[in-house]
Order: C-alpha cells, then sequence, then structure tokens
C-alpha cells in the first residue's frame, strides 16, 4: 500500500520547534491495526489518519502505543496538510469528525484557528504515585479532568525543572499529566508540560488537547479570557489561548 505521509511541526513558526505530528492521507478505510503499526513505526507522539466523508473529514489519532480521543497538535497538523497540499481551499473550514466529536479549523492572518471544546478540571485528591513521580512535595492545585490530572505549582522555574520518575509516573491512571504556573516571562500568562507515559509519550513538546482545560483554568485564575501560553518542554510551543 502506497499512500501520502507528511510530517508537520506544530505551535511552532521555526524550524525543529514544537510538536511534530504525521499525518496520513487516506483513500479508502483501513484497519486500526494497521494505524497502529503506522504510528509505531513512525515514533512521534501522535500520527493522525485523514479519511474523506460528506462533510469533511474522519480523523483518528495514534500515539506508538494507543488510539487517543483526543489530539490538539495533530488536528492542527492535519488542517496544515490539507490547506498546503491544495487537497482544502485555504479559505475554507477544515471539519473533523473525531471521537470527541466535531472539531473545526480556520486560517487567517497566518494563525491556525483550532475550535475544540472545553474540559475543565476539578479539584482532586492525587492519586498514589502522582506527586511523587514529579518530585512535587507543595502543589499549588490538584485537578483532573476527563483525560488528565492538572497540577499547578508555585513558580515557573519548578515547571522547567521537573524530571518526572516515569516509570512512576505510568503508573497513574489518567491519559496524561500536566504541571503548570504562572509565567515568568511577561509574553505569556501560563506555561506549562505535560506527560503521557501511560500511553506512550514520556514528554510531550507541545500538547493542544491539554490547553482546553488549561485555557479555562487560567482564565479563571487571572480574569482574562484571551491568554499565551508557553509549553516549557525542550523543542518549545506557543499558543493563542481563547476561551
Amino acid at each position: 500500500m502506497s499512500l501520502p505521509l507528511f510530517q508537520v511541526d506544530a505551535f511552532t513558526d521555526r524550524p525543529f520547534a514544537g510538536n511534530p505530528a504525521a499525518v496520513c492521507l487516506l483513500d479508502t478505510a483501513v484497519s486500526a491495526a494497521w494505524m497502529q503499526a503506522v504510528a509505531q513505526e513512525m515514533n512521534l507522539s501522535e500520527t493522525a489518519f485523514l479519511l474523506p466523508q460528506a462533510d469533511g473529514y474522519s480523523l483518528r489519532w495514534f500515539t506508538p502505543a494507543v488510539e487517543v480521543d483526543l489530539c490538539g497538535h495533530a488536528t492542527l497538523a492535519s488542517a496544515h496538510t490539507l490547506w498546503e497540499t491544495g487537497t482544502l481551499a485555504a479559505d475554507a473550514e477544515a471539519r473533523f469528525h473525531t471521537r470527541s466529536g466535531l472539531l473545526t479549523c480556520t486560517f487567517q492572518d497566518e494563525w491556525i484557528t483550532m475550535n475544540f471544546p472545553a474540559k475543565k478540571e476539578e479539584t482532586a485528591d492525587p492519586p498514589p504515585h502522582l506527586l511523587t513521580s514529579l518530585g512535587i512535595t507543595h502543589p499549588v492545585h490538584v485537578g483532573r479532568n476527563a483525560f488528565d490530572y492538572l497540577v499547578e505549582v508555585a513558580a515557573a522555574a519548578e515547571v522547567r525543572a521537573l524530571q518526572p520518575d516515569y516509570g512512576l509516573l505510568a503508573q497513574v491512571e489518567a491519559r496524561g499529566v500536566m504541571v503548570t504556573s504562572r509565567s515568568d516571562d511577561p509574553a505569556y500568562d501560563f506555561i506549562s508540560r505535560f506527560f503521557a507515559p501511560a500511553v506512550g509519550v514520556p514528554e510531550d513538546p507541545v500538547t493542544g488537547s491539554a490547553h482546553t482545560a488549561l485555557g479555562p483554568y487560567w482564565a479563571a485564575k487571572l480574569g482574562k479570557t484571551d491568554l499565551m501560553a508557553y509549553q516549557a518542554s525542550a523543542r518549545g510551543g506557543v499558543m493563542r489561548v481563547r476561551v
């Protein structure tokens, strides 16, 4: 089988930064096992598979280990690929039918806007191994939504210095864990990092889906609905979040 496959760095405007995703454009349905094998071969945090349908595209995301319900950077990469290849007109809305419902993307003024549902977190007791695996002793806040745990710490330096025990963190029953704080750089409102060893991604470079929780959380804390976010992985990435 020969199919076009693209690699796109999402959430950045420069090479070798942001979060790389693979995008596979399908012309016929394939098995989940085949998609999982391709994702394992690509060995990126996510590989996206697009199949045309009447009102847009079916979109599925796979890590090297499992299929996931929501992925922001591979959705952005999918929209970019459709526009860049001319598969979709640059002024057309990209419509994706996914496990998390209909997701849409538009391109305007050099920004790609993704319309994702908010996935607000609620205060939660930290489960065994969560804080220990992260080396966090005094969290400001611990919460959880349907996918992930959210841990706020007091300082951006603490976020940057994290060196998780991934084996221990993988035992936490969640897709992943986002650790966040107010930004120490005035260009951004908050920073974060995202870890998901339970689904085969020790640290995700830039995580759009995590910001469906981080956006509402910081909007409430800071009293603003337009926020600039920086994900402080080694590659780094920037997002503008509107709640």
